[in-house]
């Protein structure tokens, strides 16, 4: 099992991700791309504005990432690299960034698993050079890195009696 490290996603680190996601929905012609963590955190996601419940399937995703691995161990594998699940609109297809990341893309009838497939092995080498990135910088230490303590915890807000 990876242990998902903490880190921050500058703004700049932000920019770049998106534009390699961007550049992936345009070659593969997907319809969403969601970079997630291995834990489900959705990291970043481009795509089509739609209703999209990401929490939940950012979720569900690393879960079924997680269980496959556990089966591709059975196996002698170390895990799959890529899992594939098709709908009869919509697929999706979820592949290893790193070791602590993900890359799911949902496509439908306008293109092919291997399109999908072939541009998210570009992609995931691409954000996963970004994430080494942001990894190896140093990590604050002082005023703004340490949890809070009892003493500074108070609620945002204060509902109104009436």
């Amino acid at each position: 099992m990876t242990k998902v490290r903490d880190m921050v996603i500058q703004e700049n680190d932000a920019t770049r991700i998106r534009e390699i996601l961007q550049r992936f929905l345009s070659e593969s012609a997907a319809i969403e791309a969601l970079l997630i963590d291995r834990s489900g955190q959705l990291l970043a996601m481009d795509g089509v504005a739609r209703a999209l419940d990401t929490v939940s399937i950012s979720a569900l995703a690393a879960a079924a990432f997680s269980s496959t691995s556990a089966m591709a161990q059975l196996l002698g594998e170390t895990e799959f690299t890529v899992l594939f699940h098709e709908g009869i609109k919509q697929s999706i297809h979820v592949s290893t960034v790193d070791e602590e990341a993900i890359l799911l893309a949902i496509f439908d009838e306008r293109t092919t698993v291997g399109m999908v497939r072939l541009f998210a092995k570009e992609a995931g080498k691409g954000v996963a050079a970004v994430l080494a990135e942001t990894r190896s910088r140093p990590k604050r230490t002082g005023e703004f890195a340490t949890p809070l303590r009892p003493g500074e915890v108070r609620p945002s807000w204060e509902p109104r009696l009436p």
